[in-house]
């Protein structure tokens, strides 16, 4: 694409993000929704101004999940992580199952095999910390009971992609070598990632410190930038996500002297990109779905908003969840985002989802998206400040 189409079109998602953004505001709605509407308007799909080159923008928009992800882990502690250890090991892969069950009851009643509904119920079943996250911090809840479960759940499904990406293309034919090639790239993943957790816990902060005491704020910044950038691209190179190496980055600087610098340092550059992420998700999504094929697209909805509100809100009770807090987490996960997508390529391209199924799905995710701001805002206002700790009441 020529440079000048380029940054034509960053043009266009910068200031459709500022009108989305400034008309979410005045309807009193999540920025999300006016950023996600403004990537709908400047698609290929509609009238309008055209974004010309909607995946060249997509890598720059990575830069918006790094950033946001590092941003949380700093927010966060290892402590933090601790309270809701088991609920997230344990209950993030028994939702996952449970929502891939899901998937291939209702692909019997959609006439699908049940490799292709248990592909949709892998795809469902990972909710986007992203879209979460940013509700949370709108909302001042991110370190909240209910705010500490669902991005700790929603970590561990961003692992689980790692292990459903090498399964879908399973599906149609389990074999002993893939199972072999799978162990092989958890364990080659764990290898690397531990001992190198361990050096940065123990050199970042002392590193971080310094470079403050300088009293340069450029060379901060740069430094800070670096060191999210540098931990997510490990993990990607190992076959993780670049959400989860960004994220362990955050919980490394938590734990030293300079993560409050840190982290103003980051929210105005953090902000932008966040805004341009939600912008090209929007543009890629071909509103004409709703038309073409509504039936299918209303059954994927129910699986994700209906579907998975059960499944969860059953999740939160089995660990000891108030009727509360576990409904607010229900409602929280009713969504499906990035790595939804990713996992929607990985199965077109093991033939389990044909074109139809495939433009629905990402339709399907955009306005799970948009319900799910909805959702959160009018659930969150009806239970009100209730006492929110775990009880086995």
């Amino acid at each position: 694409m020529p440079h000048t189409l380029f940054y034509r079109d960053l043009a266009y998602v910068f200031g459709g993000a500022v009108l989305g953004g400034l008309a979410a505001r005045a309807l009193k709605q999540p920025t999300i929704l006016g950023y996600v509407v403004a990537g709908i308007l400047l698609g290929p799909f509609t009238a309008g101004p055209t974004i010309s080159d909607v995946h060249a923008l997509e890598l720059l928009a990575e830069l918006g999940v790094i950033l946001l992800m590092y941003s949380i882990g700093i927010e966060f502690s290892p402590a933090d992580l601790l309270e809701v250890k088991w609920t997230a090991l344990i209950g993030a892969p028994l939702g996952i199952v449970l929502s891939m069950l899901l998937g291939m009851v209702a692909g019997y009643l959609f006439g699908w095999n049940l490799a292709k509904g248990a592909a949709v119920g892998a795809i469902i079943s990972v909710a986007s910390t992203m879209v979460l996250s940013r509700l949370l911090i709108d909302r001042g809840e991110l370190l909240s009971v209910e705010g500490k479960a669902m991005i700790g759940m929603t970590l561990v499904e961003d692992v689980a992609v790692v292990i459903l990406t090498i399964m879908l293309p399973l599906f149609n034919s389990l074999t002993g070598t893939a199972a072999l090639s799978l162990g092989y790239s958890l364990l080659k993943a764990t290898a690397i990632l531990v001992p190198v957790s361990f050096v940065a816990f123990k050199i970042v902060p002392p590193v971080l410190k310094r470079v403050a005491a300088m009293c340069n704020d450029e060379l901060f910044v740069l430094v800070a930038v670096a060191l999210g950038l540098a931990t997510a691209a490990i993990t990607e190179a190992v076959g993780l996500s670049l959400a989860l190496g960004a994220f362990l980055a955050g919980l490394i600087v938590s734990g030293s002297e300079t993560a409050h610098q840190t982290l103003s340092k980051l929210l105005p550059i953090r902000d932008v990109f966040v805004a341009l992420f939600f912008v090209t998700i929007g543009a890629i999504v071909n509103p004409r779905a709703l038309l073409t094929h509504p039936m299918l697209l209303i059954g994927l909805l129910l699986l994700i908003v209906v579907g998975k509100f059960v499944i969860w809100t059953g999740v939160m009770r089995l660990f000891r969840y108030r009727w509360t807090p576990a409904i607010r987490v229900a409602v929280g996960l009713t969504q499906i985002g990035e790595f939804s997508y990713v996992l929607l390529q990985v199965a077109r391209g093991s033939g389990l989802v044909d074109d139809v199924l495939y433009n629905s799905t990402l339709m399907a995710s955009l306005l799970s998206i948009l319900l799910n701001a909805v959702l959160v805002r009018v659930v969150y206002g009806y239970t009100g400040k209730r006492p929110l700790a775990k009880s086995a009441v």
